[in-house]
């Protein structure tokens, strides 16, 4: 180790060690991670090289105006990179966007893409700075779901919005919750990973996997129950059932105070 004392106080004896570092920590990195650290076109089940160039294509011709060629953001539209393919999915295949103009609630228009080309896009868009990922039929799957802890979980962190039946309802500043009866179980999971517009976002560690799965349970099943006290009204709370009540009321006082008037005539 002589040999190594003189070469100490060298000026480039400081650059070298720091190499040193960074080729060792690379070396680790890459043993620690493996081959399937990172997302590869050979991963099983995931997005192949094929599938991002053609999303990249697709998003060039339809979306690149407003979010940048790269995803960057604009001044009309945001940056998309690191939003996840779960964001894209959610936003596209419930016709929420392409969109010409951004607002603050995008309304539901026809379905633009088909669900390939959407799923092309969401690869191209992860393929920029990953993010939450399109759940699979397994993590979506209501099978031995708990439906009522399901319920006490929507009571307690969505009924505010979405009403207790998923039917929605209106919100501050001319804003609205979407009703959830044509939604699907995958974009019902995906809005509780992205928390699109006014919803908040509901990660794994705030309502567990499992528990997603015992909401959506919840909301599929409410949408087959029957109406045991006749008509539903929207099921959209006291509101229509107020209005109901108060203009059948109503016309229940016009009605006898005609039908005392007519008595009182005949005799």
């Amino acid at each position: 180790m002589s040999w190594i004392k003189p070469r100490r106080r060298h000026p480039a004896a400081g650059y070298a060690v720091l190499l040193l570092g960074l080729v060792i920590i690379g070396v680790a990195y890459a043993a620690l991670a493996g081959p399937g650290g990172a997302a590869s076109a050979a991963t099983p089940g995931g997005p192949s090289q094929q599938d991002i160039a053609k999303g990249r294509a697709l998003f060039a011709v339809s979306c690149a105006s407003c979010h940048g060629m790269y995803a960057q953001g604009t001044s009309s539209a945001p940056s998309l990179i690191g939003v996840g393919s779960a964001a894209v999915d959610f936003q596209v295949s419930t016709g929420r966007m392409p969109g010409k103009e951004l607002a603050a609630e995008m309304p539901r228009k026809p379905v633009t893409f088909t669900q390939a080309e959407i799923h092309q896009l969401a690869a191209y868009v992860a393929s920029l700075g990953g993010g939450p990922t399109i759940p699979t039929g397994a993590q979506v799957s209501t099978a031995g779901a708990d439906v009522a802890l399901g319920q006490q979980l929507f009571i307690t962190d969505c009924a505010q919005c979405h009403n207790f039946a998923g039917a929605g309802g209106a919100l501050t500043y001319g804003k609205s919750a979407p009703s959830l009866t044509r939604s699907t179980p995958t974009q019902i999971y995906e809005a509780m990973l992205t928390g699109p517009e006014s919803m908040p976002v509901f990660s794994d560690t705030t309502i567990t996997p499992q528990q997603k799965r015992d909401i959506i349970a919840y909301v599929t099943e409410t949408r087959a129950e029957p109406n045991p006290g006749g008509f539903s009204l929207g099921r959209i709370g006291p509101v229509t059932e107020g209005l109901v009540a108060f203009l059948g009321g109503i016309a229940a006082l016009v009605f006898a105070a005609m039908w005392l008037t007519m008595k009182r005539r005949e005799a």
